[in-house]
């Protein structure tokens, strides 16, 4: 009987890699049998009673004793740890989630009421950028060269200042905007991380040119006004500092078609890539309030909020 046993465990160990669960549920059984032969045996050694009742009472006892706490041990022969519950699984993994969009789409807005609600750290490239600008360091010197010509940022330089960026935020749950723009940019990140989310905003193309030629900077600080939903206090100026807002080239009308264009085109084989992976999510529509209950509950069922959405 014994042998039979042996052959039998090692039929089902086989079978351990592909099915874990299975292989646990089989050694909860073997172990019962086990149990019981040896009930049977040390009862009739020890002249414990033979009646149909008093025995079964006896193994039942025996086996609840005995298996208490061997799920534990189970999973561990399996190689196995138990499983998490829900909520302790969601609060010990960093998030790390992307958004992308077009000019104008509501991505700062979108990132702002994320970082507030889920406690994530909304980390902007082009904040990065303008910081570094003005530190004079050797990254924002590169950048200033190619910003100052009107050219965009190469990969090389904005994935150079993204990586210190996140090596410097490896225990903190965080939201990427402006980064990746472009695919060398994306495989950059992921030789660095694997994103859990990422979001695209999908926005008419006349909502767009509309947005875009209502809006005004603070580039300092890069605040973003609009004058339809988002507007200074004060026409022209900004409401903390008191300086001056401009309206970038790239937001006049005349160039605001070539700049939707642009991102098309380079923004295409991002979402491309991460629509393959099973991690993006698309919302579209109009306006930011529509839009905001979906998000958030698509963050939800990934870290627990700390705000309701009912807030905005």
């Amino acid at each position: 009987m014994v042998g039979a046993q042996e052959a039998s465990v090692e039929r089902a160990a086989t079978r351990q890699a592909s099915f874990p669960h299975l292989w646990i549920l089989y050694l909860e059984r073997s172990l019962h049998k086990e149990v019981a032969e040896l009930e049977r045996t040390a009862g009739a050694q020890q002249g414990r009673p033979a009646s149909p009742r008093a025995s079964g009472e006896w193994r039942r006892r025996r086996r609840r004793q005995s298996s208490r706490g061997f799920s534990q041990a189970a999973v561990r022969a399996a190689g196995r740890p138990p499983p998490p519950c829900p909520a302790k699984a969601m609060a010990s993994k960093l998030l790390r989630a992307v958004i992308l969009g077009p000019p104008g789409s509501g991505k700062g807005t979108v990132c702002q009421r994320v970082a507030q609600s889920f406690g994530l750290q909304h980390l902007s490239s082009g904040h990065f950028l303008r910081e570094n600008i003005r530190a004079n360091t050797e990254v924002g010197d590169m950048a200033k060269q190619y910003i100052e010509k009107g050219l965009l940022v190469p990969d090389h330089v904005i994935t150079r200042l993204m990586m210190s960026e996140l090596e410097n935020r490896r225990l903190e749950h965080w939201l990427l905007d402006g980064f990746p723009r472009t695919l060398v940019q994306a495989e950059a990140l992921d030789k660095i991380c694997e994103l859990d989310l990422v979001i695209t905003l999908n926005i008419p193309f006349e909502t767009l040119k509309d947005r875009l030629s209502r809006r005004w900077i603070h580039p300092p600080s890069g605040r973003v006004y609009n004058l339809d939903f988002n507007p200074p206090h004060v026409h022209g100026i900004d409401d903390i500092t008191g300086e001056p807002l401009v309206q970038q080239e790239d937001d006049k009308p005349e160039a605001v078609a070539a700049r939707l264009r642009q991102y098309k085109d380079v923004a295409k084989p991002v979402i491309e890539l991460y629509k393959s992976r099973g991690v993006l999510h698309q919302f579209s529509g109009t306006e930011t309030n529509k839009i905001w209950p979906y998000v958030y509950t698509l963050f939800s069922n990934k870290i627990t909020p700390i705000q309701s959405k009912e807030a905005y």
